[in-house]
């Protein structure tokens, strides 16, 4: 089937950026949107950028403008790059992309495993 691995989290100040990465593996035959969610501490997980295959973008009101989320069909990897970042935006990231693992299998939605990003001084 199909594997999604993050990378990129960690912690960083206020004002500072990050950029995460999702890399999809294993049995792809066709792609269509990618994005992120992400969740903080009792809070629910949240929607905040999609791509589609052909590029459109999609963003959350609370990081619009401040994150830019890309892809690179070839390599079937979505970016999200973070900048000014606040401590709001403390949350555990997930990447989600919704695959065809063979013609005749249906497309689904697979998940990362999810990635820390912590913003503190």
């Amino acid at each position: 089937q199909v594997q999604l691995v993050e990378s990129g989290g960690g912690l960083v100040q206020p004002g500072g950026s990050l950029r995460l990465s999702c890399a999809a593996s294993g049995r792809i035959f066709s792609s269509n949107a990618m994005g992120w969610h992400r969740q903080a501490p009792g809070k629910e997980r949240e929607l905040i950028a999609t791509i589609t295959s052909d590029g459109n973008t999609n963003y959350a009101d609370s990081v619009k403008g401040r994150f830019t989320i890309s892809r690179d069909n070839a390599k079937n990897t979505v970016y999200l790059q973070m900048n000014s970042l606040n401590p709001e935006d403390t949350a555990v990231y997930y990447c989600y992309g919704d695959f065809r693992p063979a013609w005749y299998i249906r497309e689904a939605r697979y998940w990362g495993q999810g990635t820390q990003v912590t913003v503190s001084s």
